[in-house]
């Protein structure tokens, strides 16, 4: 159902008060000469220019402009009030009050084109501060296939073994690093791809400068004669 309508004090006193304000403006418009339709075109001109500058303010309240037409339009509803109250003679209106009454709808036209076309600044609202920590960057790096082989690792010294006598037996091969076995490849497929035939053992000994022992036995891993 509806909901029905109760008298509410402010709306009635806003209506008692636009009626009086309304009159008033219309008296003062047809005083200074503005006859027929056009005194009661007025007081709709000042009302639309006061409701202008009010929603005005509601979206922008440090807009100036807004409060100076606001200004301006309270002073002509209030000046036409006072005016009417006795203080001026509306059989003889002075020339500046009908200049300014016939110069009323252009400056109206002005503020109110003024006030609807305006931008509004918008004021953005603060983005929430990220507390999460930034991952941290993974830098990547290109692998070069053209280089040139590894240098060869440095091999610390090896004492040499003693010589073995005849009550001893032969003694075992010694264990090969694997990343030097992987160097002492490299070089041998290098060798064997710009020549075309295998690598020496000798000549891998003489390249890698390891002791007797060790080059005989990656040339054995690698199969080489």
């Amino acid at each position: 159902m509806p909901r029905s309508i109760r008298p509410d004090a402010v709306l009635v006193q806003a209506v008692i008060a636009g009626a009086l304000s309304f009159a008033h403006l219309h008296d003062l418009a047809a005083a200074a000469g503005q006859t027929g339709w056009k005194a009661w075109a007025y007081p709709v001109s000042v009302d639309l220019l006061l409701v202008a500058a009010w929603r005005r303010l509601r979206t922008a309240r440090r807009d100036r402009s807004a409060w100076t037409w606001f200004v301006i339009a309270l002073a002509a509803s209030l000046g036409a009030n006072v005016a009417t109250a006795g203080l001026l003679d509306l059989a003889h209106v002075p020339a500046w009050l009908r200049i300014l009454v016939a110069g009323w709808p252009a400056l109206a036209f002005l503020g109110g084109t003024l006030l609807v076309h305006s931008p509004t600044t918008l004021v953005e609202p603060a983005r929430p501060v990220n507390d999460e920590p930034a991952a941290p960057e993974v830098e990547t790096h290109r692998v070069d296939t053209t280089s040139e082989p590894d240098p060869a690792p440095t091999v610390p010294e090896l004492d040499p073994a003693p010589a073995p006598t005849p009550s001893q037996s032969a003694p075992a091969a010694p264990p090969v690093p694997a990343a030097l076995l992987d160097h002492a490849r490299k070089i041998a497929d290098a060798h064997q791809a710009s020549t075309g035939t295998p690598m020496p053992a000798n000549a891998l000994s003489a390249r890698l400068g390891l002791p007797a022992p060790m080059a005989d036995a990656i040339a054995a891993q690698l199969q080489l004669t």
